[in-house]
């Protein structure tokens, strides 16, 4: 619809105030970007915080995925570790670095990813998600382990512009994954999107004595068989629908914060994208780094 269409249908009452402020946001919405080839969408599973710092299997499958990336104009993170009531975006020009983990050797804390943020992109996501003021603009929080920790393999000149978005620990899965898709038009901007978590994430389970092994319960096995088949049958809903699936997946998500992520991914994706797995083994039993590539 034209503009001026829009603007003589709201005078005649056609067309309400909150449609008209949802045009005026996606009006909005491009300022900053020019339009460019739509960018791909990446769910990556990020396991230990030592993935910052190792040069493991996992962490080549980061880089290599870089090296087939590219280079966006910005990079907009769904980490598992920043919940808030409320969604957040960061939107500092300068975010510090957050080591939100404990007990891990020194050189992990002195990892510096220096990379900007980009307060005119976050300032865009606020206006472009609707309802009107559903995503807060944030000064305190910065990078957490999350987003840097992989990222960086992605771009390690740091020279790409990175801000977070918060999981709203209010929401449903299903109001995640709406409110993901209020975001597929930054795709054509040339920002990627990356979910950081892991699918299968259970803590409290680990086989800390196979960390090392490709080794994983009964349990998680059929849990992430599951995931991915619906995965590349687009069978979005069953996804979102986890806490449904039975035993499997109460041990496999239970807590959901590191499997959202995979729904901003997923709602993300148009009929027209390939579906591609990378990372996909389990370690310790009960954790999944299944990495996923849409578009």
């Amino acid at each position: 619809m034209k503009r001026k269409d829009f603007l003589a249908l709201s005078a005649l009452g056609i067309i309400s105030a909150p449609m008209f402020t949802t045009l005026s946001s996606l009006e909005k919405l491009g300022d900053t970007f020019k339009s460019t080839k739509r960018m791909p969408v990446l769910f990556l599973g990020h396991g230990s915080p030592m993935n910052a710092i190792e040069n493991n299997e996992f962490v080549k499958g980061f880089r290599k995925q870089g090296e087939l990336l590219e280079k966006p104009n910005a990079i907009l993170v769904v980490s598992a570790h920043w919940e808030t009531k409320g969604t957040q975006v960061t939107a500092m020009a300068n975010p510090r670095i957050i080591y939100d983990f404990g007990g891990f050797p020194k050189e992990l804390y002195q990892v510096q990813y220096p990379a900007p943020g980009h307060p005119e992109l976050a300032k865009e996501i606020s206006l472009l998600v609707q309802p009107k003021d559903t995503v807060q603009l944030d000064e305190r929080w910065g990078l957490d382990h999350g987003s840097w920790s992989v990222v960086k393999h992605l771009f390690p000149n740091a020279d790409v512009p990175v801000i977070q978005l918060s999981l709203d620990y209010s929401l449903t899965p299903q109001q995640h994954y709406d409110l993901a898709q209020q975001l597929k038009r930054l795709r054509d901007k040339g920002v990627l999107i990356i979910g950081s978590g892991n699918m299968v994430h259970n803590l409290g389970l680990v086989a800390w004595d196979k960390l090392k092994e490709d080794y994983a319960y009964d349990w998680a096995i059929e849990a992430d068989s599951k995931m991915k088949e619906w995965i590349k049958t687009s069978d979005h809903q069953s996804l979102i629908n986890f806490k449904k699936q039975g035993k499997a997946f109460d041990l496999a998500i239970p807590t959901p914060e590191h499997y959202l992520p995979l729904l901003y991914a997923m709602a993300l994706k148009d009929d027209k994208d390939d579906v591609s797995l990378f990372n996909d083994k389990p370690i310790g039993g009960s954790l999944t780094m299944t990495s996923v590539k849409v578009g």
